[in-house]
């Protein structure tokens, strides 16, 4: 099943299948959102923004925007 970064729970493992955004596409990539890659959402501030995934044995916060932009897939 689909969905996009954002929507995943605290826990929840999922792999990448792209990237949506045009202009994040390069920031992403250096950061280690790469398709194929396994990711887990490790924690979602308060309100909902940042938010904290797991990725390739690093922890990255991202703004709840971009993570709107990675499709992944449970």
């Amino acid at each position: 099943m689909q969905k996009k970064l954002s929507e995943l729970q605290v826990g929840q493992k999922a792999i990448i299948i792209s990237l949506e955004d045009e202009e994040l596409v390069l920031k992403l990539l250096e950061m280690g959102f790469i398709p194929g890659e396994d990711i887990t959402m490790e924690q979602i501030a308060p309100l909902g923004d940042p938010v904290s995934v797991n990725i390739a044995g690093y922890q990255v916060s991202l703004r709840i925007n971009e993570a709107e932009t990675i499709m992944v897939e449970i």
